[in-house]
């Protein structure tokens, strides 16, 4: 078993939705979770597919709440983007790019292959200071609050498990493979150095 606390990064496109719902849970179970987006801007959905409400990574949750009320209250109520900005702005004040952050993790879980691939390339253009290795793991959750809130769980579930583990190294590749099997999703899985 790790002697510290397994140090967690989730994350999604915006830091809106999985990423939010799963640093939610986690944090809620005890362990140190950081939420990030890796997109250049945040989107919302908007009134139409083709018109999504677009923000900076510097605008605040509470901004972004407010806005949208201005803009349509009674759509945004319905459709659950009100509900979700109240959750995110009491986890923390607003979204954040993963790009941005400098802190190291034992473990960064994203969640679609898009994002797997972005934290990737950001990993692997750092330069490399003490070769602490970072598991980088993909799970595929769709973008909707129903996927989001069984992915959470699935993820908490997983990170409860590398938690547990003797030698993190040498078993994780095992676990996942059992992860895969009873969840019935396909991860991906790579290590990164700092």
């Amino acid at each position: 078993m790790p002697s510290h606390p397994l140090r967690v990064a989730v994350v999604c496109s915006s830091n809106q939705n999985r990423s939010m719902e799963a640093h939610n849970i986690l944090s809620k179970r005890g362990f140190e979770v950081r939420s990030f987006g890796t997109g250049s801007h945040v989107k919302l959905p908007g009134p139409a597919p083709d018109k999504p409400n677009v923000y900076d990574f510097k605008t605040t949750y509470e901004q972004m709440y407010n806005d949208l009320v201005r803009k349509d209250k009674e759509l945004y109520t319905q459709n659950g983007i009100l509900h979700m900005l109240d959750r995110n702005k009491r986890i923390k004040s607003k979204p954040e790019r993963f790009q941005n952050c400098k802190e190291k993790f034992d473990l960064v879980i994203t969640c679609e292959e898009r994002v797997y691939d972005q934290v990737l390339e950001d990993l692997n253009s750092r330069e490399q200071e003490t070769l602490q290795p970072v598991h980088v793991i993909n799970v595929d959750i769709q973008d909707n609050h129903e996927e989001a809130t069984l992915g959470a769980f699935l993820i908490c579930e997983l990170c409860q498990c590398i938690q547990h583990t003797d030698d993190m190294e040498n078993e994780i590749d095992e676990l996942l493979q059992e992860f895969e099997e009873k969840s019935n999703r396909p991860f991906l899985h790579t290590v990164c150095f700092y």
